[in-house]
């Protein structure tokens, strides 16, 4: 039996900018910038000490304890389980990560709104910074510093395989494999690598991964049934994932449908007003939305 072609999700190119969420925007701009001042400091030296070295030493993820290369000893400050997530070691490195960012985040953060969408990140990210300092002395070859998304990046997939799961992702751009097993593979993969000597912080994947899933499975806005959640590998829906509280607990709206041969008032809108409920969206999520906006949002849809 085939596959419709509207049940894959891969990044449409360009064009997929069109619709950008703001706050990837702005995290993908700060990504790229301090990675431009990581390459200044490669290049520079202050008092005999790269500039490379001073970067990793005050703002990369530094062990608890122990000492570096250079026979000092590491330097753990608080602050670095959050500036660390902003650094990366090479072209590779940034760019796998922000193209991973880009294609998972973006859904995630028109769902969630941007503001909650930024504290989720980052909270991943520290939640993967903590498992790495705290376990690495343990199970990792050696101790190291620590720089990239990547944790926080999986955070971001474990969300997208929560509230997508049987979504189509086009594994190495031309195999459709369902959200919920590539990411899942891809976690246990971590599991399996840990005490590998790599320069990858498979700790910090699956700190940043765990955290996702302990935060989307409390959170206040949805009663996530884990037995339907887990059942989904079963079967191929995600609907009953997700259960609604009784309505004196909390206001969940779902997405209605609207006949579009229905005559409203509103049935013809310019593109600015559906720009403007789109970044609306973006910014408070799809709860946040009028009626009226809902409406001309679902006739949008189905025109195009």
């Amino acid at each position: 039996m085939g596959l419709d072609s509207r049940d894959y999700y891969r990044p449409s190119g360009f064009g997929g900018f069109t619709l950008f969420p703001p706050m990837i925007k702005n995290l993908l701009i700060i990504n790229i910038a301090v990675f431009f001042i990581q390459q200044i400091f490669e290049n520079i030296t202050f008092s005999g000490v790269p500039g490379w070295y001073i970067l990793n030493h005050y703002l990369a993820l530094n062990p608890i304890s122990g000492v570096d290369s250079f026979g000092n000893e590491f330097n753990f400050q608080i602050w670095q389980l959050f500036t660390y997530q902003f650094m990366h070691g090479d072209f590779v490195h940034i760019l796998f990560n922000m193209f991973m960012l880009w294609m998972f985040g973006m859904e995630i953060e028109n769902i969630m709104g941007s503001k909650k969408f930024l504290f989720f990140y980052l909270l991943c990210g520290v939640g993967a910074g903590i498992t790495q300092i705290l376990l690495s002395p343990v199970l990792a070859e050696s101790l190291a510093y620590t720089i990239g998304a990547s944790g926080a990046v999986y955070g971001v997939m474990i969300a997208f395989a929560m509230f997508f799961p049987d979504r189509y992702i086009m594994f190495y751009f031309f195999i459709p494999v369902k959200a919920k097993y590539l990411i899942t593979f891809l976690v246990i993969i971590e599991f399996f690598s840990v005490r590998e000597a790599t320069f990858v912080a498979h700790l910090a994947h699956i700190g940043g991964a765990l955290t996702a899933l302990i935060y989307i499975l409390s959170t206040r806005r949805y009663e996530f049934n884990t037995k339907s959640f887990f059942n989904s590998f079963k079967k191929n829906n995600f609907g009953s994932s997700f259960s609604k509280r009784k309505r004196n607990e909390i206001d969940i709206e779902d997405a209605k449908f609207y006949d579009i041969n229905e005559k409203q008032d509103d049935d013809i809108v310019t593109q600015e007003e559906i720009d403007r409920i789109l970044d609306k969206i973006s910014q408070h999520g799809y709860q946040g939305l009028t009626e009226r906006e809902k409406r001309i949002l679902f006739n949008a849809s189905k025109k195009y």
